[in-house]
């Protein structure tokens, strides 16, 4: 089995853990910040069914100081109130969306990286 092969499963298995731990952060978090009315419409815009999982996620996972310049740009309306999400979730919540969200970033990057560089002939031995 090569490097590269080698490489792209683990990026795969990265990927599907990611998927698991989506549903399950969206089920857990987002759902109980969904049916409270202080926090249903501080989730950001949904641009398809589920991207509010991924705003609640990058809002937890990012820094406050990223988060703080996201709300003061012009397109704040499409991400998720940080200072809201961050008094209405508890510290297993935090570490779920935190370890989700750089996963999935990870895993994500890391095989369309894997792809490039095996195209670009990196890997040919």
């Amino acid at each position: 089995m090569s490097i590269f092969s080698q490489l792209l499963a683990l990026a795969c298995l990265l990927m599907f853990i990611s998927g698991i731990l989506y549903v399950l952060f969206g089920q857990v978090t987002v759902r109980k910040l969904r049916k409270n009315p202080k926090t249903k419409d501080a989730l950001g815009l949904e641009f398809v069914s589920g991207w509010d999982i991924i705003n609640v996620a990058q809002t937890l996972a990012f820094p406050k100081s990223w988060t703080n310049k996201l709300e003061h740009s012009p397109i704040s309306s499409m991400y998720a109130n940080a200072e809201i999400l961050r008094k209405h979730t508890n510290q297993f919540d935090k570490i779920l969306g935190v370890t989700f969200y750089w996963l999935f970033m990870f895993s994500g990057l890391s095989g369309v990286l894997l792809v490039l560089l095996n195209f670009l002939g990196l890997f040919d031995g």
